[in-house]
């Protein structure tokens, strides 16, 4: 689901704006007194009022640069909102330049003992300046004076290059965690500049305006007018992250600038910024770290020819060539949509993304299968804007290999992950193809992979009070990859084994056998046999047992009222589990539990629960959810939150075993 709306920027049709920063340091009473906040009584914050203005100017150096400044008013209910009053700004670096806050201030106001506003001001040494990595830092500060009830209000100035921020003018946020009473955003930019203004989100603007600021840039005799633009919001909703759900970038409210062209103010010259996907797939082709790197398919043939010498099927190769691959590489935790080097990555047995899956492309095709290379964005990078092509909203590559009339998709960088399957995080939406020799396309990331678990529990209720028996579970698909990460946690599967047991103090696995550990393509089997000393006393006239004494669902995933974005759990799952419970002579099943039967729209899903008896003191009970969708609308969210209260219910029940 797409969520942009295109504003135009104009000077056509230009309205008369009169935009400005509210005045510092006015606080009400009636804001201090202030118990809850109306429109959402659960919030422990709410912004009463903020305002930003970005614009870019000829600094006092005589460089272009933007600079940002930002002004807010928040009233804090509790120690819960007391966060708020934590500010972090992120700061870009690069070899020449670097981004710089500056004008900071602060108010914390308060009631005093008598009524009166209190006020506890900010001291502006109090700053500090870490550094994340090259070519990012942090600066943060804090309001001084926290007390329930409190109102702070701060201002800061970020000052930018334009060398670092001419692609992507300031953006605006208007949605955050807390609601928002009133957010306004002006945007001055000289008609050097032209810039699509794209607003994401569910929620719509209730102020916007735009005037002509005739002369207001000049530098080395250019000049030019300015677009003041007002962009404004009311009433604005906390945004509430929930389970299965991709970047909250893709759905926050929030303004954003992308440069279509500009006019360099210094020579005249002209440059178009704006890409079609022929001048990406030039660009790409032409630079080192991709099509420079691509076109020495044959670079690691001679030490790829003896992974699959004397194979002739082309889908057991490219198994061959990626199970070396994957042992043979040492991710370095960095992504990327390039390499710096296949060659110097492949003899330091250690890469990026870029490096390892563009082995892998080189690799295949050196081994004659066709092999394409896919760009795309993570789920936590966000969605694409597939109206603007551009390069840098890419941040990871896979490979799709041509074998026959089928494609696979391959991402060699984790040891664990099965030929054909894509970790959760490529799951998004869709990726971008490209190859050396044909134009780039779209393709689909929504792939027939799902997650399957099946618990298949045999057990005896003996009359010294304890249950013997077996279980064995089946981790199927991506389920196998998660239950193999888990394991491979451990040392040993001894010590796996030995993690569950101290989980459960009634539990004692007797015996244990994991098979299928290391064959990436076959399901994982966990077999366990057990004793669960679980009465203390069978003399009882009764005995309660609830079928989920390992593995409960207590909690429901989804509890938002409403949910304005998609839940996108990435892939479809299956999960089952069949008991086969076998009673002492004198008991019966008193209350056996009733079949449940939920059927979720659109053939989404379905919760089924069965229950059969035997003559021989034997039952079965089947519990089965299945979620036949990658991606639920939020018109469904409301029949999938139901389903899972039904399930939290069901698996809540608890059977009695009487005496006859």
């Amino acid at each position: 689901m797409r969520t942009f709306l295109i504003l135009v920027l104009s000077f056509c049709f230009a309205q008369l704006a009169a935009a400005q920063d509210f005045p510092y340091g006015q606080i009400s009473t009636d804001e201090l007194n202030m118990k809850k906040y109306a429109k959402d009584t659960s919030a422990h914050a709410v912004v009463l009022r903020e305002y930003g203005k970005a614009q870019i100017v000829v600094a006092n150096d005589d460089n272009l640069k933007i600079m940002f400044e930002y002004h807010v008013k928040i009233k804090i209910f509790d120690n819960k909102g007391f966060d708020e009053a934590t500010k972090m700004v992120s700061l870009q670096n690069n070899d020449e330049n670097s981004d710089e806050v500056e004008k900071v201030t602060g108010t914390t106001y308060f009631a005093g003992s008598d009524g009166s506003i209190q006020k506890a001001e900010f001291d502006p040494k109090k700053v500090y300046t870490s550094r994340d990595d090259k070519y990012q830092s942090t600066f943060k500060f804090t309001l001084p004076a926290l007390v329930d009830g409190c109102v702070i209000e701060y201002t800061y100035r970020l000052v930018s290059p334009i060398g670092i921020h001419l692609y992507e003018f300031h953006p605006w946020a208007f949605q955050s965690d807390i609601p928002k009473v009133y957010s306004e955003f002006e945007a001055v930019i000289p008609g050097h500049f032209n810039y699509n203004a794209s607003l994401r989100g569910f929620l719509k603007l209730t102020k916007n305006t735009s005037s002509v600021l005739t002369g207001c840039f000049s530098t080395h005799g250019a000049a030019s007018d300015c677009s003041d633009i007002i962009y404004a919001m009311s009433d604005i909703p906390a945004f509430i992250e929930e389970d299965d759900m991709t970047s909250p970038k893709n759905y926050l409210s929030e303004l954003s600038f992308d440069l279509v062209e500009f006019t360099n103010p210094y020579t005249g010259t002209v440059v178009k910024e704006t890409k079609e996907w022929k001048d990406i797939d030039y660009l790409l082709k032409s630079s080192f770290a991709f099509g420079g790197q691509l076109k020495h398919k044959d670079l690691l043939k001679d030490r790829i020819l003896p992974v699959y010498a004397g194979k002739t099927d082309d889908l057991e190769k490219a198994k061959a060539i990626y199970a070396y691959l994957q042992k043979w590489y040492k991710w370095n935790e960095y992504i990327g949509n390039g390499s710096d080097g296949v060659k110097k990555a492949f003899e330091s047995h250690t890469g990026s993304v870029g490096d390892i899956n563009m082995s892998l492309i080189i690799a295949l095709n050196g081994a004659g299968i066709n092999t394409e290379a896919v760009l795309l964005s993570t789920r936590d990078n966000g969605l694409l804007n597939d109206l603007y092509p551009a390069v840098n909203k890419f941040n990871y590559i896979i490979a799709k290999a041509n074998i026959g009339d089928k494609s696979y998709l391959l991402d060699a960088t984790d040891p664990l992950m099965p030929f054909g399957m894509l970790p959760l995080k490529c799951l998004n939406d869709r990726g971008r193809v490209f190859s050396l020799d044909k134009p780039s396309y779209w393709i689909d990331l929504n792939l027939p992979q799902k997650e399957t678990s099946t618990s298949m529990m045999d057990l005896t209720l003996q009359d010294d009070g304890k249950i013997k028996g077996t279980i064995t579970n089946y981790s199927i698909g991506y389920e196998a990859y998660k239950k193999r990460v888990a394991i491979k946690k451990f040392n040993t599967t001894d010590e796996y084994v030995e993690d569950i047991a101290g989980k459960f103090p009634k539990l004692k696995i007797l015996k244990s056998e994991i098979t299928n550990l290391d064959s990436l393509d076959k399901p994982v089997v966990e077999k366990y046999e057990v004793e669960i000393n679980i009465y203390n006393k069978m003399g009882a006239g009764s005995l309660t047992f609830n079928p989920f004494f390992l593995d409960r669902m207590t909690t429901n995933p989804y509890k938002l009222t409403e949910r304005s974005y998609p839940v996108d759990r990435g892939m479809p799952g299956d999960y089952r589990t069949t008991l086969l419970m076998h009673l002492p002579a004198q008991y019966v099943v008193d209350n056996p539990p009733k079949a449940v039967g939920i059927a979720l729209p659109n053939n989404g899903g379905r919760f089924l629960t069965d229950f059969q008896a035997s003559d021989d003191n034997t039952f079965t009970f089947s519990h089965i959810i299945q979620l036949n969708k990658s991606i639920y609308s939020s018109q469904e969210y409301p029949y999938l939150k139901e389903l899972y209260n039904n399930i939290i219910q069901s698996e809540k029940a608890e059977m009695v075993f009487k005496k006859k």
